[in-house]
């Protein structure tokens, strides 16, 4: 079971690298696909001059993460993908071979969510460090239907939560050390938490209060090592994993 590793970008020249870097080690992942939102910082040709491997794919415009995505997906080759944020700092390649490895195989497990364990804690108190994280592994199959809804912008991982939920999808999250970049250090202080701001509002105005509240409250759990009965693909292969 292949894996195709999808990373959405945006002016990230400065920072990509060490997610390429990471993922490029990851034996498990046998495409990378850079999807340039319309960059405006030579993103695409960094990468594709440094990282010959990685399929890259660019917009003539920024037109958000959700949209970036969807356009990616018509590339992908493996049923089993990885969203991978491109900001990420700190990443650790062997966190990302279990995670990979524990959702091959893992029965009845329908999302494995990478939780940004080092997160400030005013971020992992409202679980946006599992709510947002950027990193996931999910089946093609329920992405593809994920976007085909109207979703745009800040709203891709909350959309994607409700879509597990609403289809009684099993969801489980595992640790994860790497740091992503925040707003602030990017465009500095006030442009930063103006975008911050608004990115929250967009999210509650797409799902909801109540549904909000649902994701807030009980939406997954920690994954935990136990054995269970094997399974055949295309669900999933043998379970060691299963919660």
């Amino acid at each position: 079971m292949g894996v195709t590793c999808l990373i959405p970008c945006y002016n990230e020249r400065e920072r990509i690298a060490t997610v390429l870097e990471a993922v490029s080690k990851v034996k498990a992942i046998q495409q990378v696909i850079c999807v340039d939102d319309g960059s405006a910082d030579g993103t695409a040709t960094m990468v594709s001059r440094q990282w010959p491997t990685v399929q890259v794919i660019r917009l003539s415009q920024n037109q958000g993460k959700a949209a970036a995505i969807q356009y990616g997906l018509q590339f992908v080759q493996h049923e089993l993908v990885l969203l991978m944020d491109a900001d990420l700092q700190e990443l650790n390649k062997t966190e990302l071979e279990r995670a990979i490895s524990a959702f091959q195989d893992t029965a009845n497990v329908d999302m494995l969510i990478l939780r940004r364990i080092r997160s400030p804690w005013f971020v992992r108190w409202y679980r946006s460090d599992i709510l947002l994280s950027g990193e996931r592994l999910l089946l093609r199959s329920d992405l593809e239907q994920v976007l085909a809804q109207p979703v745009a912008r800040y709203q891709l991982e909350v959309a994607i939560n409700r879509y597990m939920i609403k289809r009684g999808k099993r969801v489980r999250w595992m640790p994860w050390s790497a740091m992503n970049t925040y707003k602030v250090d990017k465009l500095g202080m006030l442009e930063g938490s103006r975008r911050e701001f608004r990115m929250y509002v967009e999210i509650v105005d797409y799902v909801g209060f109540v549904h909000m509240l649902v994701q807030l409250s009980s939406f997954t759990r920690k994954l935990k090592k136990q054995k269970s009965a094997p399974r055949e693909w295309p669900r999933f292969l043998s379970g060691i994993w299963l919660d």
